[in-house]
């Protein structure tokens, strides 16, 4: 039997999300957790499931639209299944009719514009006599006012006259397009000299650039990094640990584990060592107190060709080196093929951030709220230093713990980063 398959909430605070693409096309049947729609929130890109064999009857909404949590966004049937009528199927389960070429955005209710004056020979966009209201998507109006472009001067294509995304996208290339073509110069009069003219700047959108638009991650990566250098007080602690013994015990390891340990989760547990020895390190901000962690959650920061995520390795405290090792790499596939949970980028007291595997020596990285620090990770290399007296060759790196001043005083993010370079020094402990 046909139902509904709705915008599932697949972030705990998202009132919409951003339908990126269809797994499954119109008529296919899928299987028990097949992947049937990619979606898009602030913090990731996931795969939503499905919960049972079916196929897809409609797709309600074309790739791209943002739309509100419970949104009907399709309509599932069972095996074998045909559509029929799909006007009387989607009146069935009380979904307005879909017009023919805008099945996949007709169901959203249109949202009137406030009413805006028009001079009287200009031609009503916002459909047949709306009383001077323009009909519009919620998505067409925020392309619109990202482009600059005013909703009342659009012509409408979708129902009813409403003016959809495509109406913004074929207003903006237009644009571009006139923008881009030089009107024709008329032939000069005989007696009149040309004027010397000052060569005109590059239009926007020419040939000497490329304007990529800001994907739904990548904006909110901007909002929240803003936010946090603007509102979350930072401080910074740098410190250089000798890796010599970490190497070497990491090449023990990988002798006899069958799971490769990388530099990296060894940094990670000496973080979780360090938490476990300074709690007090291991808490956030909130409005009306410090709220102090009783597990040890580290956030690994993943670049993706979509943006930087940082899912949570949770309980590391317990875990050992090579059981970090493998969950770290889970998360890697998953991040680079969109399979990310929302919950697995949620929590978490600091993230570790390595940026040593592409030769820099040391950077500060912004905190990504609302946790309470961030430790940025740099390349070991050669370098000289003093023991017992006499110069020698080590292998160190260089590191930079950017901490937030409303919970951490300065001596406890100073009593963290000695615990940290001790255990990163001293690695035994990591394994015992």
């Amino acid at each position: 039997m046909a139902e509904l398959f709705r915008m599932p909430a697949v972030a705990a605070d998202a009132a919409t999300a951003v339908l990126s693409a269809w797994q499954v096309a119109e008529g296919e049947a899928f299987t028990k957790d097949d992947a049937l729609v990619s979606i898009e929130t602030d913090k990731a890109e996931v795969d939503v499931s499905a919960e049972r064999d079916g196929v897809l009857l409609k797709a309600l909404y074309e790739a791209g639209v943002e739309i509100e949590v419970g949104e009907p966004i399709a309509v599932l049937g069972a095996v074998g299944e045909q559509a029929g009528d799909l006007d009387a199927l989607l009146a069935e389960l009380g979904v307005g009719v879909v017009a023919p070429g805008e099945a996949r955005q007709a169901v959203r209710r249109d949202v009137p514009e406030e009413p805006v004056a028009r001079p009287a020979a200009a031609p009503a966009s916002g459909g047949p006599d709306s009383g001077g209201r323009i009909f519009s998507s919620p998505l067409a109006r925020r392309l619109a006012r990202e482009a600059g472009l005013g909703i009342e001067t659009l012509t409408g294509t979708g129902p009813g006259g409403r003016v959809v995304r495509r109406d913004v996208e074929a207003a903006v290339a237009a644009r571009r397009t006139q923008v881009t073509q030089p009107p024709a110069t008329p032939a000069p009069l005989a007696a009149a000299p040309m004027p010397q003219t000052a060569e005109p700047a590059a239009p926007a959108g020419s040939g000497d650039h490329e304007d990529i638009p800001h994907t739904r991650m990548r904006r909110a990566i901007a909002r929240r990094l803003t936010e946090s250098k603007q509102h979350t007080p930072h401080f910074y602690l740098r410190a250089t640990c000798a890796v010599d013994e970490l190497l070497a015990l990491r090449q023990r390891i990988n002798a006899v584990s069958p799971v490769k340990v990388s530099v990296n989760d060894l940094l990670i547990k000496a973080v979780a060592t360090a938490h476990t020895q300074v709690p007090e390190m291991n808490a956030v901000w909130q409005p009306e107190a410090v709220r102090r962690f009783r597990s040890v959650d580290v956030s690994v920061a993943i670049a993706t060709d979509t943006g930087l995520v940082t899912p949570v390795l949770r309980g590391i405290e317990n875990l050992s080196v090579s059981a970090i090792a493998t969950r770290t790499r889970a998360f890697a596939e998953q991040a680079r093929s969109g399979a990310l949970r929302p919950a697995d980028l949620e929590g978490g007291s600091i993230t570790v951030s390595n940026l040593g595997m592409y030769g820099v020596e040391e950077f500060a990285a912004i905190i990504n709220p609302p946790q309470a620090a961030i430790l940025a990770i740099g390349a070991a290399r050669d370098e000289a230093v003093v023991r017992d007296g006499a110069v020698t060759a080590a292998k160190v790196l260089g590191v930079v713990l950017s901490v937030d001043h409303r919970p951490v005083d300065g001596a406890v993010a100073a009593r963290w980063l000695a615990a940290f370079t001790e255990a990163v020094q001293n690695p035994v402990r990591l394994v015992v």
